[in-house]
C-alpha cells in the first residue's frame, strides 16, 4: 500500500486571509478590485489589444459590477486570485495581474494580465509579476507558475523574460482568438528559480 503524497498547499491556506495589498513600481498599488472599479473594467473591454490577447468579452458597468463581485467569491473559494493595479489610494485601475486555474494539491496555477494603454511601456507589468509570483510561491507556497501567451503578442513575451519566466516551449494551436487558432509560448518559474530584480525600482 502506497501513501499518499500530500498536498503540496493545504485546502485553506489561501482564504484564511484577507487578498493582500502590494506596492508596485511608480509608486502604484496592486490591490483587490472593488465596485468603484467597474467602469475601468468595462472600458478594458473596449480595448481592442485587451480584446484580441484576453477575450474578456463586451462588459457594461452592470456586468463588471458582476464579475468583480465574483471574483471576491473566486478567492474565498480558493479558485483565483485577482488584483487591480492602481494608483495610491483610490488611484483608478489601469491593469489587471492574476493567478488562476488553482491545482492547490498539485501545487501549481496560471499566470495572467492585462494593462490599458495609457500604463503600457512602463515595466508596470513586469514589476507586477514579480510581485505576485512571489506571493504565489513564497508566500502561498505554490511549486510551479506558467504563463502562456499568442506567439504574436510580443509585449507579453517581453514581460515574462523580465518576470524571470523560461521559456519552455511552444504549444501548437492551442487557443482560439477572433482571427483563428494561434500557437502560444509556454513560459514558467519554478519555486527557487533566482529572482530577477525589480524592473522599475
Amino acid at each position: 500500500m502506497t501513501s499518499p503524497i500530500p498536498p503540496v498547499v493545504p485546502a485553506g491556506r489561501m482564504s484564511r486571509d484577507a487578498q493582500p495589498v502590494f506596492p508596485a513600481a511608480g509608486g502604484r498599488q496592486l490591490r483587490p478590485w472593488r465596485a468603484a472599479d467597474a467602469e475601468a473594467l468595462a472600458e478594458s473591454t473596449r480595448d481592442p489589444a485587451i480584446q484580441q490577447w484576453n477575450r474578456p468579452g463586451q462588459l457594461t458597468p452592470d456586468d463588471a459590477r458582476a464579475r468583480i463581485a465574483h471574483w471576491r467569491e473566486r478567492w474565498a473559494s480558493e479558485q483565483a486570485a485577482l488584483w487591480a493595479l492602481a494608483g495610491p489610494g483610490e488611484g483608478p485601475a489601469v491593469g489587471l495581474i492574476g493567478v488562476a486555474d488553482f491545482d492547490l494539491a498539485g501545487g501549481s496555477a496560471e499566470l495572467l494580465y492585462w494593462l490599458l494603454p495609457a500604463a503600457r511601456g512602463t515595466g508596470a507589468m513586469a514589476d507586477a509579476v514579480l510581485r505576485v509570483s512571489r506571493w504565489a510561491l513564497d508566500d502561498l507556497g505554490l511549486h510551479r507558475l506558467r504563463l502562456t501567451h499568442s506567439v504574436a503578442n510580443p509585449a507579453s513575451c517581453r514581460v515574462a523574460a523580465k518576470a524571470g519566466f523560461t521559456l519552455e516551449g511552444t504549444m501548437r494551436s492551442a487557443l482560439l482568438h477572433a482571427d483563428g487558432w494561434h500557437d502560444e509560448h509556454l513560459h514558467a518559474r519554478i519555486r527557487g528559480d533566482a529572482w530577477p530584480a525589480t524592473t522599475t525600482g
